[in-house]
């Protein structure tokens, strides 16, 4: 992962998504299934073993995905069968492009689920 930025509908702003320097993969195989993971790029931790209250604040700075997908024009449909939040089963629909080595997935407006604001995500990735 490069990126993934929000940006607010209302004011044109765009912020980090997952802070500075997120850690992220996608991983596309041609049996039609990809896997997802991504993590904010600061998960503090004071000791070895979380505390309840740190385990909530590391499970908001990350997800991850398993899925089959398929390509519609110009999107891509990410058909989730196990998310580490369940909310997220069913259909994740999202225009792509493709430019050299590097995938931008985004979405139409959507809700910011922190915030309620209306917001459009961009993610980026560079091909490994």
């Amino acid at each position: 992962m490069i990126s993934w930025t929000r940006q607010s509908v209302a004011t044109g702003e765009i912020s980090d998504a997952m802070g500075p320097n997120p850690l992220g993969y996608l991983a596309y195989h041609a049996d039609g299934r990809m896997m997802a993971v991504v993590f904010g790029g600061d998960r503090p931790l004071k000791g070895a073993v979380p505390t309840d209250e740190e385990k909530a604040v590391l499970f908001d700075s990350m997800l991850a995905y398993s899925a089959s997908y398929t390509l519609e024009n110009g999107r891509i449909i990410h058909h989730v069968d196990g998310a580490w939040n369940p909310a997220w089963k069913g259909a994740l629909i999202r225009p792509y492009r493709v430019d050299g080595n590097r995938l931008f997935i985004s979405g139409a407006p959507g809700k910011d689920p922190t915030t309620g604001e209306e917001v459009i995500y961009t993610l980026e990735f560079e091909k490994v």
